[in-house]
């Protein structure tokens, strides 16, 4: 019956996109490829972490050891068994849950295991990659992918690919360093290309300056690698990536690790990971070669950059375009790229340069990540909110280009949102703790932006850190570190399979994106702030529905007592529909509302 209802809720709506109306009424549905990335609500997981659909790829076709299989149940430094079969077999999940776009870590074939003696760990995250061309066989097959990616499609659903640029896994070892995880970097100043010893006092690479020459007859003129390090690639991973022209070690920058400030941040390598040349044409060419066969062979509808911020800004200005180009003789109009720049700061300019420098069309927002945090906290005013938004015209394309930054509360690297408020409450009550993630689920889903969800918050999951601490299983877990916490809203444990539809997470997350999902103003109109404070309490927004004008006002609590407030909104909206919480059904004057608010509440309220 609640589907029933859903449906005829749905009808009608230019964003038709029947998430749990069955397959008559999804086969009725206006094409997906027509929606524009603002209008999608992103679901984010690790294949190895989310379901396993079959045990028999768990070791990826290798034997022995975990040491040479990558497989380790009981850690949560290796793979655990999670596969594209497993991601297939729980789609009405994810799409029941509202989401309509799925975002999946890379699949790629990494480097199985990689790390000095004692300190190894497994590519079960998809970032070490060494074959640009081949699922990883932990996950499965290219035909399993081909397989997953339409059966995305067959729901109306977008299906999104995180991709790698910057760096491969780590093969070439600098002979220089002992351990290849404190190899120092050296710049460029006290290790030139042209001048590292030399024969008879000639440069080894003559002609070939350093400087933004992107000419292929400059780099012609780069033959040797050893500018800075002693390049050694063992002989048995001399031919282990794919394409084939990846091996060759001048396509990559050999100057140790990056310090992540200056020239180090694009030439150096990523915690040791072999760091790719993308200053020269031939990677240019090379990469747009790889990717634009995903695109084409696979259909899929939008790119994750992993650390873009850490690629020259020319390759990206050449990169993009093509993709888009690539997209667009795929059918695909609406091709959604976004960029990981990285950053622990509410700092909008951090994010927005690369929309302006390096033209990528948009990028997560790490600042809106922040700001949530601090806000839900308490430990900054909603105002905080406002100094975010304030920020937007930053951004290449101004506010209309801030509606397509990917939003997120927390994520496989920094830790989960409840985490990340428990940090600074370190006593607090599961219940309150449970409140304030709803109240960031509900600033995530209706505010600006692409709201993106990470798999496992919407079963309660918290995590004790960032990185493997916040890359539970979804399955049932038999890592004891992830089996000792208790989760939100339940009291289960990762000791079991976590899929419950009827979690309180999994229901308001659901509720509140069925809301954005049908209403346009919460996908596609601006937003103005209506209140804020530099103290815990009110935050209020108004959105507005392209093309009408019509008013939706959201209401967000951020303090633990109950408030009370007159919030001015458009003269016109005079009656108010309550989508979710308590709202003001009345104007109190003609452009005034009497908003009342519980303790870490918040509403939803649709003028008439």
């Amino acid at each position: 019956m609640r589907k029933r209802l859903e449906c005829v809720g749905l009808i009608g709506s230019a964003l038709l996109l029947a998430l749990t109306c069955g397959a008559d009424a999804r086969a009725a549905a206006p094409n997906y490829r027509a929606r524009l990335p603002q209008d999608e609500v992103i679901y984010f997981l690790l294949p190895d972490r989310f379901e396993n659909g079959d045990p028999s790829n768990d070791r990826g076709g290798l034997t022995g050891d975990r040491l040479r299989t990558g497989f380790d149940p009981t850690s949560k430094a290796f793979y655990n068994g999670g596969d594209i079969k497993g991601l297939m077999s729980r789609l009405s999940y994810i799409q029941d849950l509202g989401a309509t776009a799925v975002w999946v870590a890379p699949i790629f074939k990494n480097k199985a295991v990689q790390g000095p003696p004692g300190h190894e760990s497994a590519g079960y995250h998809g970032y070490w990659i060494t074959d640009f061309t081949q699922v990883d066989p932990h996950f499965g097959t290219n035909a399993d992918f081909k397989a997953l990616v339409d059966a995305v499609h067959a729901r109306g659903m977008k299906f999104y690919m995180d991709i790698v640029v910057n760096h491969t896994a780590d093969v070439i070892q600098l002979a220089e360093c002992k351990v290849q995880e404190d190899c120092p970097y050296r710049s460029v100043a006290d290790y030139p290309y042209q001048r590292r010893g030399g024969i008879e006092g000639k440069p080894i690479n003559p002609g070939f300056t350093g400087e933004r020459d992107g000419s292929a007859a400059n780099f012609a003129k780069l033959t040797d690698p050893n500018y800075a390090y002693t390049v050694v690639v063992p002989p048995a991973e001399r031919d282990i990536k794919r394409p084939a022209w990846l091996n060759n070690p001048i396509y990559y920058h050999n100057r140790g690790n990056s310090t992540f400030q200056g020239e180090s941040s694009t030439l150096g390598d990523f915690s040791s990971l072999d760091d790719v040349f993308t200053e020269n044409p031939r990677v240019v060419r090379g990469m747009i070669d790889i990717y634009c066969g995903w695109i084409t062979g696979y259909g899929v509808d939008g790119f994750r950059i992993d650390t873009a911020q850490h690629v020259n800004p020319e390759f990206w200005q050449q990169f993009v375009p093509a993709m888009l180009s690539c997209a667009r003789r795929k059918g695909i109009p609406n091709f959604h790229i976004f960029g990981e720049v990285a950053t622990g700061e509410m700092d909008p300019a951090h994010t927005a340069v690369n929309t302006r420098l390096d033209k990528l069309p948009s990028v997560l927002d790490f600042s809106f990540t922040r700001a949530v945090v601090d806000v839900v906290s308490g430990i900054a005013g909603t105002d905080e909110l406002a100094k975010l938004f304030r920020a937007d015209p930053l951004y290449e394309g101004g506010a209309e280009a801030a509606l397509r930054l990917p939003t997120f509360l927390g994520n496989h690297d920094a830790g989960r949102f409840p985490m990340l408020v428990k940090h600074f409450h370190p006593g607090i009550s599961d219940f309150e703790l449970l409140q304030r993630d709803m109240l960031g689920h509900a600033m995530l889903l209706t505010l600006r932006g692409v709201p993106t969800i990470y798999s496992g918050d919407e079963q309660g999951f918290v995590g004790r850190g960032g990185d493997q601490d916040s890359r539970q299983d979804m399955f049932p877990s038999k890592v004891a570190s992830y089996n000792e916490e208790k989760l939100l809203g339940r009291g289960a444990t990762t000791a079991q399979s976590n899929f419950d539809p009827q979690h309180p997470l999994y229901r308001e997350i659901s509720k509140l994106a069925h809301i954005r999902t049908t209403h346009r103003a919460l996908t596609r109109g601006l937003q103005l702030i209506r209140y804020a404070q530099g103290k815990p309490g009110l935050f209020a927004v108004s959105r507005f529905e392209p093309g009408t004008g019509r008013e939706m006002l959201l209401l967000f609590n951020s303090s633990t007592a109950p408030i009370k407030q007159n919030v001015r909104v458009e003269t016109r909206s005079v009656h108010f529909d309550a989508l979710s919480g308590n709202c003001p059904l009345n104007a109190l004057a003609p452009g005034s509302v009497a908003v009342e608010l519980p303790p870490l509440g918040y509403a939803v309220c649709n003028a008439r």
